[in-house]
């Protein structure tokens, strides 16, 4: 496999999604975004919509205000659970789902469904041969259908079928800095923001329930309290901290821990610093750099199949706590977007990346073809022009990308002291594109060894210091836009 088809192939950025309106703030606290594969079904903010969520699909419809009253259309909440089909004369409407037959009159609160009665609390309506309900009536009328329990949030409009709830645990490790687990019951994909004191999850597509009490106090003086809300179809959880926070995904996206984002340590007076580097970085009075480092593939993404055994993902875990070990003897502060056998979305990374505000973004990946390594850098697609502080998400890149050609050139120049055979390329991959900060993605082939270089420890160490070294050369780059 050549060297420039293995990651593009990988991160290739579809056509549906260069989509006019989907930017990213690129200055401050604040981070805009939207999970791609739902931008073009996901309602806009002022919209009404219900979402429901069942065993068999989750999704969302348009909520129509009618006479003061909230509606729904019948046969578009049937739809994605079983068979249904409708026909109307005007004013009489019928319904059939799976083996049961209903029948409805326009302007009339009283239907028929299985043969019996069913009073609407508002007129049934139907307006270009389809039948609207009043939405304050699904929780008595969807269990005639369906046969199942059904719990309706009317205040949130949010709608479930069964016993699909997502729940949520916490657990606070006061450690310093502290860490938030959150526990889900079943994988989640919130989209996660930032502003100053909070970090914001809001579950658009995920059945998560509420905790019990809307606020969770900690007694912690950095991570105080957790509250939950929901409204529009929409759950929200906010994480309130007197620190800047930042997310990651374990466990197969079952637990998200938030963290506050690395700040300096601070240095007794007259007591020497950790190391060289540090010292060096203090006296400087240089910030403490915060690198993301990114192993790429995990969970069900198994990335390339290096040997019938190996697979790309482990190759890439274990690489990034090396070369995290290597950052942080350096006087880096280094966090791992993951740090065990668990799935992201492309999303997901460059998300985190942009809310922890990081000063470089590292991507590893591994081949089993060719040798020594390839070093990336986004190649951008046309997005058109910026509005301001606001990006196209697929060029969000493209300010910092010179500076990302530095830090290539660097990481190249250090492999090369170390004898690795090694190429700098760009390429049309995500999530390069879609980071704020100047990013990268090294790509390690075998050495003299072959494929087993791969998982040797000595290999690896190897590469991860050389791409250390580099990133110091280029230090007071970082974060820095041209």
């Amino acid at each position: 496999m050549r060297w420039s088809s293995k990651i593009s192939s990988q991160y290739p950025v579809p056509s549906s999604q260069r989509k006019v309106g989907h930017w990213v703030l690129s200055t401050g606290y604040w981070v805009l975004l939207a999970t791609v594969t739902l931008l073009s079904a996901a309602p806009s903010a002022d919209e009404k919509h219900i979402s429901v969520y069942s065993p068999v699909a989750t999704y969302t419809l348009p909520v129509l205000d009618r006479a003061g009253r909230e509606y729904v259309g019948l046969l578009e909440l049937l739809e994605p659970l079983g068979r249904v089909s409708s026909e109307s004369d005007g004013r009489r409407w019928r319904l059939r789902y799976n083996a049961i037959e209903a029948e409805f009159s326009a302007g009339k609160t009283r239907a028929k469904i299985r043969g019996r009665d069913f009073d609407f609390m508002a007129p049934f309506l139907v307006e270009n041969s389809r039948g609207l309900v009043p939405l304050n009536s699904l929780g008595e009328l969807l269990p005639r259908f369906l046969g199942t329990p059904v719990n309706f949030r009317e205040g949130a409009r949010r709608l479930f079928v069964g016993a699909v709830g997502i729940q949520i645990g916490f657990q606070l490790d006061a450690s310093d800095p502290p860490r938030l687990a959150l526990n889900f019951s079943g994988p989640v994909n919130p989209t996660i923001s930032t502003e100053p004191g909070k970090l914001r999850m809001v579950f658009k597509r995920d059945p998560v329930v509420s905790p019990g009490s809307q606020i969770i106090s900690f007694a912690n003086q950095v991570i105080t309290l957790a509250s939950y809300s929901e409204s529009n179809g929409d759950a929200e959880l906010d994480v309130a901290a007197t620190e800047p926070l930042m997310a990651s995904f374990t466990n197969d996206r079952r637990t998200i821990v938030v963290s506050a984002v690395p700040q300096t340590p601070a240095t007794p007076s007259g007591a020497p610093p950790q190391n060289p580097a540090q010292a060096a970085n203090i006296a400087s009075g240089t910030h403490r750099v915060l690198a993301v480092v990114d192993p790429a593939h995990g969970g069900d993404e198994r990335g390339a199949a290096l040997t019938d055994t190996l697979a790309e993902k482990d190759v890439t875990l274990g690489f990034s706590r090396l070369l995290r070990h290597e950052l942080e003897i350096r006087g880096f502060a280094v966090a791992l977007l993951r740090d065990s056998d668990t799935s992201l979305t492309l999303d997901q990374r460059a998300a985190a990346a942009n809310v922890a505000r990081a000063g470089i973004y590292i991507s590893l990946h591994a081949v089993s073809q060719g040798s020594g390594a390839r070093v990336y850098t986004a190649l951008l697609p046309v997005e058109g022009t910026s509005n301001g502080v606001f990006h196209a998400w697929n060029a969000a890149q493209a300010p910092v990308l010179p500076v990302s050609k530095i830090v290539s050139a660097a990481i190249v120049a250090e492999m090369q002291k170390r004898e690795f055979p090694v190429r700098a390329s760009s390429a049309s991959l995500r999530p390069l594109n879609n980071v704020l900060m100047p990013a990268v993605a090294v790509e390690l082939a075998p050495g003299a060894d072959g494929v087993a270089d791969l998982t040797s420890a000595s290999y690896q160490q190897r590469a991860a210091s050389a791409i250390a070294d580099a990133v110091v050369s280029v230090r007071d780059r970082l974060g820095v836009q041209p």
